[in-house]
């Protein structure tokens, strides 16, 4: 029986995943070396890569690790690498080539010549997901942009319409426009109205900021490598329904949930979106500007997959994009930010448990999110690092002073209380921004 033409529409793309690698000075060891980070095992860089390009809904029919003696300018793999991947492209019917390398405009253009496909390099690969997974207002914006920028520098001369001349203006016209002109000039003047969008956005981000900076409760931040499990363990702290799964970029925009630890101690508990190693230079605005919630947080939750072979590369990965964001006249994050870390290794289920790995890595907390097993102990350790910020005040409150009463027992922890024939005096270990926002109580 014939397919439905539906059904045809509706086969997803068939594609093929290329790393192009150099090797590492361990010339023993198959080794990636990104752009100023640690070596990675290659095996585990192409892993990563058929994990983004499944993520967006291609169908993976071939993956293959090619390494380099050489960059060639023109198409970055040697002659015949090029020709081997034609050949495989032809095998599988894969009409998308997704090569986790930065292409030139000029190397993607002549790529898809040789191979009759659509070629994406890594950055475009990302950028496709955060399309897809952007959710917020701003997010949807900065996306928007980083694509446009991205655009911008692809826009060659390597399709015929783009030569077209259009009529010029006025009396003497010229010879007008070319099509390459007129894109380039419209996505301008779109990138300059998504900037403006971005500001107003970026002004309405902060009075919410402040507004949440009038809640007395501390921020706990979670950051890490993507498919770390940061949102599995944002589920398993808050009780929440985040969306997570084992998938890059399963979560894009930040999102905040009430957390209360054992001492009855109240915090406010956000996930945040996954790093990456070499993310495209169009992403990292939008990444400061979603990880500002990180810059205002009391403790930093460094969530790391202990079980992953480049776990330590990934590690470093994450602390070189929060030790950039000291930088700068306008850095977003105090250079101090590690002073309040906490690392969190992840997944120990798949190595034997907590236990097995509570001793690799001093002053970290080894959990699993998925089966619970270390929870307690890392609630408790945040309870402990929130009680090391807090000073013990005495307050004098008159009796008939309800709501200030109130606010002390909801804001901090009432240690001792005397109550006396018209005031009532208090212990209460608080909080310095408490302590200050009491005192603005009117």
């Amino acid at each position: 029986m014939p397919a439905k033409s539906e059904d045809v529409a509706a086969a997803p793309t068939r594609a093929a995943v290329i790393l192009p690698f150099e090797r590492t000075q361990r010339s023993n060891v198959l080794e990636f070396a990104p752009t100023g980070g640690l070596p990675r095992a290659a095996e585990a860089r192409l892993a990563e890569a058929v994990g983004l390009a499944a993520s967006i809904g291609v169908m993976i029919v071939h993956s293959a690790i090619h390494p380099l003696r050489q960059r060639r300018p023109s198409t970055l793999l040697g002659e015949g690498q090029v020709e081997m991947v034609h050949q495989a492209l032809e095998e599988q019917g894969a009409t998308l080539v997704i090569v986790d390398a930065a292409l030139t405009p000029v190397q993607q253009r002549n790529l898809e010549r040789e191979w009759g496909a659509k070629v994406i390099d890594r950055t475009g690969l990302i950028l496709e997901i955060f399309g897809e997974r952007a959710r917020t207002r701003e997010g949807t914006l900065q996306v928007e942009l980083a694509h446009l920028e991205y655009q911008r520098t692809r826009l060659v001369r390597s399709w015929t319409h783009l030569e077209r001349q259009r009529g010029g203006f006025g009396f003497l016209g010229g010879p007008g426009e070319s099509q390459i002109e007129i894109d380039r000039r419209l996505i301008g003047e779109r990138i300059i109205r998504l900037k403006r969008e971005l500001e107003q956005v970026r002004r309405t981000r902060g009075l919410h900021r402040k507004a949440r900076e009038r809640v007395p409760f501390p921020v706990i931040a979670l950051v890490g490598y993507t498919n770390a499990g940061k949102s599995t363990l944002f589920n398993a702290l808050t009780g929440a329904t985040v969306y997570a799964q084992d998938q890059l970029f399963a979560t894009l925009d930040p999102t905040m949930r009430q957390i209360t630890l054992p001492s009855g101690r109240h915090a406010i508990l956000s996930d945040t979106v996954g790093f990456i190693s070499d993310l495209p230079t169009q992403l990292i605005e939008a990444f400061r500007a979603t990880l500002e919630e990180v810059a205002a947080a009391d403790i930093i939750l460094h969530v790391r997959d202990v079980a992953h072979p480049d776990s330590t590369a990934q590690r470093n990965d994450v602390n070189a994009v929060l030790d950039e964001m000291t930088e700068g006249p306008d850095a977003a994050l105090d250079a101090g930010w590690r002073g309040r870390c906490i690392e969190v290794l992840n997944k120990a289920d798949l190595l034997g448990g907590p236990e097995a790995i509570a001793s690799r890595a001093a002053g970290a907390v080894a959990v699993s999110a998925l089966t619970g097993d270390g929870l307690d102990v890392l609630r408790e350790a945040l309870d402990a690092r929130l009680a090391e910020t807090m000073v013990t005040e005495r307050f004098d409150v008159p009796s008939e002073d309800g709501s200030r009463l109130a606010w002390l027992y909801r804001h901090g922890e009432v240690l001792e209380r005397v109550d006396g024939e018209d005031r009532i005096q208090l212990t209460v270990r608080i909080s310095p921004a408490n302590r200050a926002r009491y005192e603005l109580l009117s």
